[in-house]
């Protein structure tokens, strides 16, 4: 994965998704766009204000599951001193948070 980003100071985090024709059939790059997004609204309540992220996925993140994504955009991201602390530092399972209660499972109300 490759990550370009910018700090305009102001505003919510936002993400742009990229993933090249030549990585392969559109179906691939869409689930590799769709796991970049999820990966990317995992982590946002944690990313500091005012970020845009442009996230690239080369050919090897395409055969990658969600949960690789995810720790590898984490990684990348706390490299760069964007997250505040306490984020989760693995994917959560059925894509709670760590707010939130994990495991109950269940019909919902």
């Amino acid at each position: 994965m490759r990550l370009l980003f910018l700090d305009t100071g102001e505003g919510p985090p936002r993400l742009g998704a990229a993933v090249g024709k030549r990585q392969g059939a559109s179906v691939v790059r869409n689930r590799g766009r769709r796991i970049l997004r999820e990966a990317f609204r995992t982590c946002r309540p944690w990313l500091k204000e005012g970020i845009w992220i442009v996230a690239m996925l080369r050919s090897a993140g395409l055969c990658a599951g969600a949960g690789e994504i995810y720790e590898d955009l984490v990684r990348l991201l706390e490299r760069e001193g964007l997250l505040r602390p306490g984020f989760p530092i693995h994917f959560p399972p059925n894509g709670k948070t760590n707010d939130e209660e994990i495991g109950t499972g269940g019909a919902r109300a």
